[in-house]
């Protein structure tokens, strides 16, 4: 880590950071706080923005967990955030993707749609879909037009407003947690990190 860990329990100057310290334990629990939590609380607002962000986006779309877990694990791939892996790559399984199908997650290198090519072992066209989606956003920002229309001959306007936020959301944590080696992580790999 770059920066050091704020103690746990973090000082609180206020009763109104108190209250922020109380409303991400309230969300970890019935885990302790983590060190993504410990960093972000160097600045209490910015902790708490992220709190009630990465709260919705993890507890509040109607998104399946494979597809949620599975969207956050491949960012992770992508990004080379493998803190972020460590978390996630369990929950995809737990949310029903297969061993295979996280073997396509944590390939290295461009993974990306193409009409007509079957979908890889392992894994259901949804997913399939999403692991693309995920990679060309995460790479490129901008999607293919034909990446966008599988997405929507599979999904609603729901979902895919909840798909793209959560793989929005989970760029915005990996490139948080690199850039400052939270969980000290950088340069392992997907198997040294799970």
């Amino acid at each position: 880590m770059r920066l050091p860990y704020v103690p746990d329990p973090p000082p609180t100057s206020s009763p109104d950071e108190a209250a922020i310290v109380d409303r991400i334990r309230a969300r970890r629990a019935p885990r302790p706080l983590q060190p993504l939590d410990l960093t972000l609380l160097h600045s209490p607002p910015v902790a708490d923005g992220w709190n009630s962000f990465l709260g919705a986006v993890r507890t509040q779309t109607t998104l399946p967990a494979d597809l949620r877990e599975i969207a956050i694990s491949r960012v992770a791939v992508v990004n080379r955030a493998w803190y972020e892996w460590m978390h996630h790559a369990p929950l995809a399984v737990k949310g029903g993707v297969t061993e295979k199908g996280m073997e396509v997650v944590k390939r290295e290198g461009e993974l990306r749609w193409v009409a007509g090519e079957e979908v890889p072992e392992g894994l259901t066209e949804k997913q399939w879909a999403v692991v693309c989606y995920t990679d060309e956003m995460t790479r490129n920002v901008q999607v293919r037009e034909e990446t966008f229309q599988r997405l929507r001959e599979l999904f609603g306007e729901r979902e895919i407003v909840e798909i793209t936020a959560t793989i929005a959301c989970y760029n915005c944590v990996s490139r948080f947690l690199v850039a400052l080696d939270v969980g000290e992580r950088n340069g392992l790999g997907p198997d040294a990190a799970h």
